[in-house]
């Protein structure tokens, strides 16, 4: 019980060192997956390919027993089974249980993990300078549109470059048909011809206009009352904006030291 209770703590600590490197290591791990898959979709040697693939395997089979141990875990494992990240994990696991069918681009999912980082773009975790509200919002907003332009990009290019080689030939090209549609500047040099892509393509679209005016929005709601705030750094977190009013950090609760002049 003690064991359990240990790995299950520093599965989801980002506090403590351990924690924290168990946590950078498995987003290292779902970035070096992506940067295989994006690899693989260019032209290389068979040789270099093979060894992709190797890599792509151990770290797989690394994220089973990651999924493994959390469901050893957990307490209540109905809930676990049906949360959205335990969702996530097992969909991309899936190409170790169904071997005979190629769903290796599922591994795709990985990367909506890497969303977990926001936990560590919080003010006690991060230098001064970032500590500012408009700076931290700013951060999440580009870091959750990167990581769905990087899924929808691996999605379309996984549906629409059997069909349709001469237009979706890597990636890359992949990526720029994501962001031009996301964004709705829809330039038409691009355009997906298979059913599944069209649909994709709709999903972006309405993607596009939910997100980016929600995020923007919020952002510029954060950068109006951070300008109302007045320069009180904390000495224990280190936030150095705080209402004009406030005697206490809003972060850590730590009394703070105004000049007596004010």
């Amino acid at each position: 019980m003690l064991l359990r209770k240990k790995i299950s703590f520093y599965l989801e600590d980002i506090e403590t060192p351990i924690g924290r490197s168990i946590n950078l290591i498995i987003t290292g791990l779902v970035l070096l997956s992506s940067v295989i898959f994006v690899i693989e979709t260019f032209s290389i040697s068979q040789d270099i390919r093979n060894r992709l693939n190797y890599i792509d395997s151990v770290i797989l089979l690394i994220f089973v027993l990651e999924y493994l141990l959390r469901f050893w875990c957990v307490e209540n494992k109905y809930e676990f089974l049906f949360s959205l990240y335990s969702v996530i994990d097992l969909i991309a696991i899936l190409p170790v249980f169904i071997g005979w069918i190629d769903i290796s681009f599922i591994r795709l999912f990985r990367w909506l993990r890497i969303l977990r980082l926001l936990r560590f773009l919080d003010p006690k975790n991060l230098p001064g300078h970032l500590t500012t509200e408009d700076s931290l919002i700013l951060t999440r907003i580009i870091f959750t549109l990167f990581a769905i332009v990087f899924v929808y990009s691996g999605l379309i290019y996984q549906v629409e470059h059997p069909v349709n080689p001469e237009v979706f030939r890597t990636f890359l090209d992949a990526a720029y048909f994501s962001v031009v549609t996301m964004t709705t500047v829809g330039f038409g040099d691009v355009t997906p011809i298979s059913e599944a892509g069209r649909f994709l393509t709709i999903m972006m679209i309405f993607t596009g206009i939910a997100l980016i005016p929600w995020q923007v929005g919020d952002l510029i709601k954060r950068v109006v009352k951070s300008a109302n705030q007045v320069e009180i750094p904390c000495h224990n977190c280190g936030l150095f904006l705080h209402d004009p009013d406030a005697n206490f950090c809003k972060i850590c609760g730590t009394k703070l030291e105004k000049d007596s002049n004010e």
